[in-house]
């Protein structure tokens, strides 16, 4: 019975660190996709012959207006996508998390009846 409360145990522990995993990757996401929103909203206060320039590496290289709008819209897509996937990812972590939840709690309750009536 023992080792049997062990296992729940270590799944519990091992099902609570996948589930703040994704919590904090969807927190990550969140980051990302409000800077990006900032983004398009300065895009969109620019005028139309407002220079675009892209960081790469230590350089500021020239980039297309509409190009640059694009990247961001695209972006602004991909990240939204992954904040559904880790969403639905999250509630299937939860239903398993409280399951898990439930078993250890009938699994020690079951251990510790017999100890309540010896008393």
């Amino acid at each position: 019975m023992s080792s049997s409360i062990e296992q729940l145990s270590k799944s519990y522990n091992k099902l609570q660190a996948e589930l703040s995993e994704l919590v904090s990757s969807r927190q990550k996401l969140e980051t990302q996709y409000e800077e990006n929103k900032i983004v398009k909203e300065e895009f969109d206060k620019l005028k139309k012959d407002t220079k675009i320039y892209k960081q790469i590496g230590p350089v500021l290289m020239p980039q297309d207006e509409t190009e640059a709008k694009m990247n961001v819209d695209k972006r602004l897509e991909f990240i939204g996508g992954e904040i559904e996937r880790v969403e639905k990812k999250i509630e299937v972590e939860q239903v398993q998390f409280s399951k898990a939840r439930d078993e250890l709690v009938k699994a020690r309750t079951a251990l510790m009846q017999p100890a309540a009536k010896a008393s």
